[in-house]
């Protein structure tokens, strides 16, 4: 597919991709929404060039929205990472649906990756667990992991009212973090505690560069 496909395209081929079968609670497995990935890709792609021909690795891929969309924008290669095989096999077959380049899958958890992949890995892309009380932590988890497997940049999403934490971590780990975008993301009502239809929360878009 062309690389220079545009916002609305990109998110009209992620909107008929299938989501999570049976989200586990214990994950916080949420899909992401097609108008925050394609704007996160978009974004990563348009404004900074690290999509295209780029080795790109979607880590805590879920059922593959991200990597659907860098395969789509024309990665040179695409890495998708789960520690659920449901999942991945959502994900399987969301790429085989959309006809999209093969992408490699992989189940691991997203700590042990930079260990398992040998491979070169230009960019991280990452819709991690926002971490709440039943996984707290998990958010800057994930963005530790992709900087230590990205030789570029790392792209990741964040609830706003963690945005000086966010920058804190960063700076720990010698990275330069910059907010890109500021996005709304609707969540749908996915689990059974859940009492209204959805929740809108402020997020930021993050790219982060490793500082080796």
């Amino acid at each position: 597919m062309a690389v220079c496909m545009k916002l609305w395209q990109l998110e009209s081929l992620l909107q008929q991709l299938d989501g999570f079968e049976r989200p586990k609670v214990k994950l916080e497995q949420y899909v992401t929404p097609a108008h925050i990935a394609a704007c996160l890709l978009h974004t990563a792609q348009a404004s900074f060039g690290d999509i295209a021909g780029r080795a790109v690795a979607d880590l805590g891929c879920g059922p593959g929205v991200l990597a659907a969309g860098a395969a789509a924008l024309g990665a040179g290669s695409v890495l998708a990472v789960d520690i659920d095989e449901d999942a991945l096999a959502t994900a399987r077959a969301n790429l085989e649906e959309a006809e999209l380049p093969a992408v490699d899958l992989l189940q691991a958890d997203v700590q042990e990756v930079a260990r398992l992949w040998r491979q070169p890995v230009d960019t991280v892309i990452t819709n991690p667990p926002f971490g709440t009380k039943r996984n707290a932590g998990a958010d800057m988890r994930f963005l530790q992991a992709a900087l230590e497997l990205a030789g570029s940049a790392v792209y990741s999403l964040h609830k706003r009212s963690t945005r000086r934490h966010v920058q804190r971590q960063a700076e720990l780990w010698a990275a330069r973090a910059t907010v890109v975008a500021e996005l709304r993301y609707d969540l749908p009502s996915t689990y059974g505690f859940h009492r209204r239809a959805s929740v809108d929360i402020e997020v930021d878009l993050w790219r982060t560069v490793p500082g080796r």
